[in-house]
């Protein structure tokens, strides 16, 4: 099997197909506008990319990084669109439609990851993982087959939910944004059990490394994966599917955009020195002779930033286009960074940031603090559930005390009907808070006054 353009760049918009396309602006860009003014995509300005609770302004936030990824995605798509044309892949102009798209799921990649970045995920799966092993009351009653995708909770299913279902038009296709941007955006294209047993093979496939799709959203992806032609297979258990390709060219935009701004924010923080970083980033770029006499350090860090990120850039265009055949047929199961001309330089930058800059003191202790706050705050609302469920769902029915944190905290009930979609609406609550609110909420549920 082989996936086509023409389905691939389907831009009618999931929810509203038969709406007409405006010409001056292209669903592609409606996509990018809804995602940006989105109230999610906001709270990402408080939610930790590496350093969590970090005054320094310079350190990227997620929408500073998400912005950043959306701009190289942007690139990505616009030289790989021109190069289909070139060799008549796609219709003249259709370009833009591939860099518009890839631009907007870029911006989207990071809206559904929770407080203090990725210890945040490990921090609502823990706790899951923990009420489980006791399944009583609401655990009891989630299939055995659902469990994991709360134990190992993942921010990029939960974005398909919010993009799909609980923005702007609830539970009627979300924001409504194009199949193709929804396509691009989808670097999991499966369930978590289906992700699971796709491990316990052996190496699995590139898609099947994380999941994308809770069971809840998983009809919207079927119909969305026909729509688009996305290869089925089913050899896993229930079917998944293989990448959309412009999936690797978001994946791309991220792994350029994190190597490399972490690097920075490390010299900003204190993690590393300058001197390290200038090493680690001329191999990306080749080097310079400019004259940095009378540029200060961070100055000199900026330009090779700039100078690497956009040798990267041209690596993974020529990856994507050494691959395509690959790429096209499903069979290509790995990152385009890790297969082009900067993947040592690119392998040497994580292993410095696992080594010094993810194991840093300050971040490990606020880690530890954002474990905490999020275990408190989801051990604090779960009684709101409990009882929730012992009043058959009806929350006019709820005590005085719920009723009331409900309100002070606005938790959403709508749809509450069953133990699953309770768990669901709790991993809402707790994954949509930014840190700082986090903290707030954890400060009211334990009795202090701030």
């Amino acid at each position: 099997m082989r996936m086509n353009w023409e389905q691939l760049l389907n831009t009618s918009l999931l929810g509203d197909p038969d709406r007409v396309e405006d010409k001056n602006r292209p669903h592609y860009a409606q996509d990018y506008d809804r995602i940006i003014f989105s109230h999610p995509f906001r709270r990402l300005a408080n939610k930790t990319q590496v350093h969590p609770l970090y005054a320094k302004d310079h350190l990227h936030h997620r929408l500073i990084h998400s912005a950043e990824t959306s701009s190289v995605g942007r690139s990505l798509g616009i030289e790989v669109g021109q190069w289909l044309e070139d060799e008549n892949l796609i219709a003249p102009g259709q370009k833009h439609v591939v860099s518009g798209v890839v631009q907007s799921a870029a911006a989207a990649h990071d809206i559904g990851n929770p407080p203090f970045g990725h210890s945040g995920e490990a921090a609502i799966g823990g706790w899951f993982a923990k009420q489980f092993r006791n399944a009583q009351g609401l655990f009891a009653d989630i299939r055995a087959e659902d469990r994991i995708e709360f134990e190992k909770f993942e921010g990029n299913a939960q974005g398909f939910r919010l993009l799909t279902r609980l923005e702007m038009y609830r539970h009627d296709g979300g924001m409504r944004l194009s199949k193709a941007t929804l396509g691009a955006f989808t670097k999991y294209p499966a369930l978590a059990r289906t992700s699971e047993a796709g491990k316990a093979q052996g190496k699995p496939y590139k898609g099947l490394a994380k999941f994308g799709v809770f069971q809840s959203e998983y009809p919207l992806f079927q119909t969305l994966a026909a729509d688009l032609g996305l290869i089925p297979d089913t050899s896993h258990g229930d079917t998944c599917w293989k990448r959309h390709p412009l999936a690797f060219l978001v994946e791309a935009a991220d792994d350029i955009c994190y190597n490399i701004m972490d690097i920075e924010d490390a010299v900003e923080a204190g993690d590393i020195p300058a001197a390290q970083a200038l090493a680690l980033l001329i191999p990306v770029f080749g080097g310079t002779n400019r004259d940095f006499d009378s540029a200060t350090v961070m100055e000199q860090i900026g330009y090779y930033r700039a100078r690497a990120i956009g040798a990267a850039i041209s690596a993974c265009v020529a990856a994507f286009q050494k691959h395509y055949d690959a790429i096209m047929s499903g069979t290509f199961s790995a990152s385009l960074i890790s297969q082009s001309t900067v993947a040592s330089a690119f392998a040497e930058i994580k292993s410095v940031a696992h080594q010094q800059i993810f194991t840093a003191p300050r971040k490990t202790m606020l880690e530890v603090t954002g474990r905490n706050i999020v275990h408190d705050v989801l051990s604090g609302l779960l009684p709101v559930y409990q009882e929730l469920q012992e009043v058959a769902w009806d929350a006019g029915k709820l005590g005085d005390y719920h009723r009331q944190l409900v309100s002070a905290t606005q938790l959403d009930l709508r749809e509450v009907n069953d133990a699953y979609s309770a768990l669901h609406s709790l991993s809402d609550f707790v994954s949509g808070m930014t840190d700082r609110y986090a903290a707030s909420v954890q400060d009211m549920i334990r009795g202090r006054l701030t």
